[in-house]
């Protein structure tokens, strides 16, 4: 008999809707996908050859649990100089990716029936983590009216006795919800008056637009550097998702901690990768520059086509590289003998009628919302608003 644990992990929507959609593109059915979470572009030439070097020249043993030491000691720059963190190396934990880091930081710090808060729209892993702690998530729902972000009056409604700590995003995924530097100072002093702690996922930190501006909450003050686990990676920004390379920033014990875990699990993340992340962070500012050019102007696109559709409508995100589609005025009516009820029903409609996949918000703990990434090229963009738009405009009204 399986765990408990194990038993109560929530079946993934994501997989299902990719699973429906492969099984049509196997029958030879075009589909366009808008579930991608990760760049359309290849690693830059120069991480590439970085890893070719390290493999030429041996690096192919094990390294210390928490990552080779420079590598950590280019992360601590990095902290320093983008989010104005100090971390020594020793507070630096390189994980097998930035999910693997969020982990870890669950398991030192969350124990059997503590309550996590999550605000919703969330990242559909984040509370199967806190379960495989033993943890509770405590959802809390933020309206797209508030741009999908928690305001200080929620989180301080939202903590009790049982509280244990906060996971934050920005930018978000699935929102694309950017948090100012004044909203995370809001949030920040509700939390430092409670006393609990913040796992703040940064990966998405080099993809805001308009002039936007990246807050680590860490940065604010003694008591919330002491109490937040910082996490990023490098699949985002570099495209480097098939590396699994993620990193994380502490207070000493914490991180000494996530070390020790990670010592007895995984052990050290791929050598080569973290090779290839050294270099990563020695350059690449072009790179990303043009990353988030391409992105913007998708975003703009996308947000622009989707307004213009009939029942349908979105924000523009800040960050990140998705849209939530709100499909309210969709529910309760017809299509094909069948009835949209919420999110799900109508992604499934979308992928059988228009041939075009995205993530049902229930996913996401936004059950009025669909999510489309934008990171497929422009041409498949126009192609699957397309075929969802001419399929809106023949649904009963």
């Amino acid at each position: 008999m399986i765990t408990t644990r194990a038993a109560n992990i929530t079946p993934s929507l994501t997989l299902a809707i990719t699973a429906k959609a492969n099984k049509m593109k196997a029958a030879g059915i075009d589909v366009v996908g808008f579930g991608a979470g990760e760049p359309d572009f290849d690693t830059p030439d120069y991480i590439v050859a970085a890893a070719k070097a390290a493999l030429d020249k041996g690096y192919t043993k094990y390294t210390p649990s928490a990552g080779i030491l420079p590598l950590r000691e280019a992360i601590a720059r990095k902290f320093k100089e983008d989010n104005g963190l100090v971390y020594e190396p020793g507070q630096i934990v390189v994980g097998n990716g930035a999910k693997q880091s969020l982990y870890l930081a669950c398991q030192a710090l969350i124990e059997k029936g503590d309550e996590v808060v999550i605000p919703a729209p969330y990242w559909l892993t984040y509370p199967e983590l806190v379960r495989l702690c033993g943890g509770k998530p405590k959802f809390v729902p933020c309206s797209e009216r508030n741009g999908f972000k928690l305001t200080a009056a929620q989180l301080e409604r939202a903590i009790n006795k049982r509280t244990k700590a906060l996971i934050l995003n920005s930018p978000s995924n699935p929102s694309g919800a950017v948090y100012t530097p004044d909203e995370i100072k809001a949030l920040a002093q509700v939390l430092e008056n409670a006393g609990i702690y913040i796992i703040s996922d940064e990966i998405y930190e080099k993809l805001i637009y308009g002039g936007g501006r990246h807050c680590s909450i860490a940065s604010l003050g003694p008591k919330l550097y002491e109490r937040t686990v910082t996490v990023n990676g490098f699949s985002k920004t570099y495209s480097m998702t098939g590396w699994r390379l993620g990193y994380l920033g502490a207070p000493r014990e914490i991180a000494k901690a996530v070390d020790g875990i990670q010592s007895h699990t995984t052990g050290n993340a791929n050598s080569i990768s973290q090779y290839a992340g050294l270099a990563a962070l020695t350059g690449g500012s072009e790179f990303i520059d043009g990353l988030r050019a391409a992105f913007d102007g998708r975003r703009r696109a996308m947000a622009a086509r989707i307004n213009k559709m009939p029942y349908v409508s979105c924000r523009e995100p800040e960050g990140a590289f998705y849209v939530m589609m709100n499909i309210k005025k969709l529910i309760g009516k017809s299509c094909a003998g069948k009835t949209i009820t919420g999110a799900q029903s109508a992604a499934e409609l979308f992928l059988e009628h228009a041939g075009a996949a995205a993530v049902p918000g229930e996913a996401f703990g936004a059950p009025d919302y669909i999510r489309f990434s934008y990171a497929i090229s422009p041409e498949d963009i126009e192609r699957g608003l397309d075929r969802i738009e001419g399929f809106l405009k023949g649904i009963e009204k």
